[in-house]
């Protein structure tokens, strides 16, 4: 069988699966998964052409380290076939512990555990499977291989996770903003010891690269009706979790049956193959498929949440610098009780509040930081090295606060 594949990606054009290994990875069903998980959660309320997968994402990933690498060698650094593929590898498998609709469910359903060590118990499940064929992809994913400037293609401030999204999430939403010259900026890398750099022509690339991270954050995924979507989601998994652990009767695909029944905590996820096994039968078909069938649950509280979701008549959302008040907030609270006739404790479904924060730069991420290569060899931290002027500005933490509550209040 031939293996080495051609894939037409609507961003890049004609994409190649490198190896037979690759291949087979990307047949595997841990990763054939992610083609029913969206990138975006439920950014498609807002925006109808954000229904790309984590799928789509991946592979584009795959394509831009087989861009980089070649890149990287052409101006002198040895990297081996090995170890091309192990990088390859890493990134095409750095996002295959999501879980359903992707961010917006990522502690709904296992308490304390990050997608990123989802994906680690995959990556080993499948060095298992391949005998010790994916070893040196891991010790790249986690760092402990000796070039630690391949770690930084896939995990950094300017890593080809964050390239890959921002170009793709700007493509599907329609959202110019978010365009990057992603071209220019992988022309421009460069390794000075041992870490990745970027070449000093390269940064203006780099500053529309930060600013457009900065307005894909407030214009797609904090958007307040992103936010309000999201939240209703997590509001019906909790309800739907209460229900089954009091022993009510809940329509949901055996592996979802297994997250509401249980409260899986960390440490029995991470010792318990398992629950990994009932978690990699998730994606968003277990989640909307059962939100469809709640609509008619007896449950009040929790047919009223999935019809809200399903129709999208979604929660009002106000984003602002400072806290609500809260004698405001009681009369929300109060005038939801007797419209929605629900009592004080069901409430909370309903009116909330909660924190968003959006940093586009952190000059003390260490290994982390983009780093200027400039024309006499020095290094410098691209806030330094940037004449832009709102650039520092950038390396703050803008940190707001959102109410939700029902339109009819």
């Amino acid at each position: 069988m031939n293996k080495k594949k051609i894939i037409n990606d609507p961003v890049y054009g004609f994409i190649n699966i490198p190896s037979e290994l690759i291949f087979d990875l990307v047949s595997h069903p841990f990763f054939q998964r992610l083609r029913y998980i969206k990138q975006l959660g439920m950014t498609h309320l807002v925006y109808p052409g954000a229904l790309h997968t984590r799928f789509h994402h991946a592979l584009g990933a795959m394509h831009l380290m087989s861009l980089a690498i070649e890149v990287l060698r052409s101006k002198g650094q040895e990297i081996t076939k090995a170890e091309e593929e192990a990088a390859t590898i890493a990134i095409l498998l750095h996002d295959i512990g999501h879980g359903p609709f992707s961010h917006a469910l990522e502690h709904s359903l296992v308490k304390g555990i990050h997608h990123e060590d989802i994906s680690m118990l995959m990556m080993e499940k499948l060095n298992h499977q391949f005998k010790g064929r994916l070893t040196t992809a891991i010790e790249v994913f986690t760092g402990q291989y000796h070039k630690k400037f391949l770690q930084q293609l896939i995990s950094s401030q300017l890593d080809l996770d964050r390239m890959d999204y921002l170009n793709r999430d700007s493509f599907f939403t329609g959202v110019s903003e978010g365009v990057i010259s992603f071209d220019r900026i992988i022309k421009m890398f460069n390794v000075a010891d041992d870490h990745l750099v970027i070449e000093e022509k390269g940064i203006y690339s780099i500053e529309k690269f930060l600013v457009a991270r900065r307005l894909m954050y407030w214009q797609v995924y904090l958007h307040k009706t992103v936010i309000a979507g999201e939240q209703l989601l997590v509001k019906i998994l909790k309800r739907a979790k209460e229900l089954a652990e009091r022993g009510e009767d809940l329509f949901a695909t055996p592996a979802l049956q297994h997250f509401l029944k249980n409260d899986v905590k960390k440490s029995e996820f991470l010792e318990s193959d398992f629950h990994l096994g009932q978690f990699a039968r998730l994606d968003d078909q277990d989640i909307f498929a059962s939100v469809k069938v709640w609509r008619e649950h007896p449950d009040r509280i929790l047919s009223l949440l999935c019809n809200m979701l399903v129709d999208r008549q979604l929660l009002k959302t106000e984003i602002s610098n400072d806290p609500p008040e809260e004698s405001r907030m009681q009369i929300i609270r109060d005038n939801t009780e007797l419209s929605l006739e629900i009592n004080q404790n069901e409430v909370s479904y309903f009116v909330f509040t909660d924190v968003i924060s959006n940093r586009a730069y952190n000059t003390g991420e260490g290994n982390s930081t983009i780093n200027i290569l400039m024309k006499n060899n020095v290094t410098i931290d691209i806030a330094k090295a940037s004449d832009l002027s709102n650039l520092e500005s950038l390396d703050k933490t803008v940190t707001k606060h959102i109410l939700c509550y029902p339109r009819i209040i």
